[in-house]
């Protein structure tokens, strides 16, 4: 962490560039929310059971948008259940000391980041906060407030299913996620503006995340390419982002919980700008 003072030191008095927070599944897991690749597959209503790969897909969801919507609805209420953590309340006040060079993309679909207060917040997976119309008829909106939370054994009533519906065009609503068979873009998932970020990035902390999803990889191969510094927080040391990154003089690793890593990291920040 000296190491890491001193590099933080010469890039925030002596550079411009952002100081930018990759952020994954790992630090909502200490929030209580399970990781999305630490189980061997999804549960769901009944018993069928599925792997990401194929239950996470458009594909599924347009022969099965009931089956989809139970479970999303199950994951509404875990994340209403769930609150911010001491990761997620950091990174709102490194924001704050930092100002307009304070850049974060998530993975995360839990809005845990924006209810912790950080406002440069860049959702590249999107938000199960927000749905659209499943034939894109118009622009994603906040889930509707009469949508209820689901067990996971509970089943669609009418009034749900009639919710759930577009209202221009009848169609399915659909999260405004990312599934396995869609492509990035800049409308829904910040694509351009993500590598914006990295091409103006002095140090990136990536943040518990192994590098399974193709834009964060981009990211990282981005600034790696620039030869600026990357810090891995992540208590696991075999992750992609180890592979790719190992032997790169201007990678730092600190193997610990972003619940701890990142207030530690918010006090030196702190004592370097104030």
């Amino acid at each position: 962490m000296k190491d890491l003072k001193e590099i933080l030191n010469t890039i925030l008095k002596e550079k411009n560039g952002y100081v930018t927070f990759l952020t994954g599944a790992g630090i909502s897991a200490e929030s209580g929310l399970p990781t999305y690749r630490a189980i061997d597959g999804i549960w769901i209503k009944g018993t069928k059971y599925h792997r990401p790969e194929e239950f996470g897909t458009y594909k599924y969801f347009s022969r099965n948008q009931e089956e989809v919507w139970q479970y999303n609805l199950f994951w509404k209420k875990m994340i209403e259940e769930a609150k911010p953590n001491p990761g997620h309340l950091a990174l709102t006040e490194i924001e704050m000391l930092l100002g307009d060079r304070f850049r974060l993309i998530t993975q995360n679909v839990d809005g845990l980041h924006r209810e912790a207060g950080t406002q440069k917040v860049y959702e590249i997976h999107g938000s199960k906060h927000k749905v659209r119309c499943s034939k894109e008829c118009s622009e994603p909106v906040d889930i509707p407030e009469n949508i209820p939370s689901k067990e996971y054994t509970e089943d669609l009533t009418p009034e749900d299913i009639d919710h759930l519906k577009c209202r221009k065009c009848g169609s399915w609503l659909r999260p405004n996620t990312l599934w396995f068979d869609e492509s990035y873009n800049e409308k829904n998932y910040y694509f351009d503006t993500a590598y914006d970020i990295a091409d103006h990035t002095d140090i990136l902390f990536v943040v518990g995340t192994s590098g399974s999803t193709a834009l964060p990889v981009g990211i990282v191969e981005t600034v790696k390419i620039r030869a600026q510094w990357i810090v891995l927080i992540n208590p696991e040391s075999d992750t992609y982002f180890d592979i790719i990154l190992k032997g790169s003089k201007t990678l730092r690793a600190i193997r610990e919980s972003s619940s701890k890593a990142l207030p530690e990291l918010k006090k030196m920040i702190e004592e370097i700008v104030k």
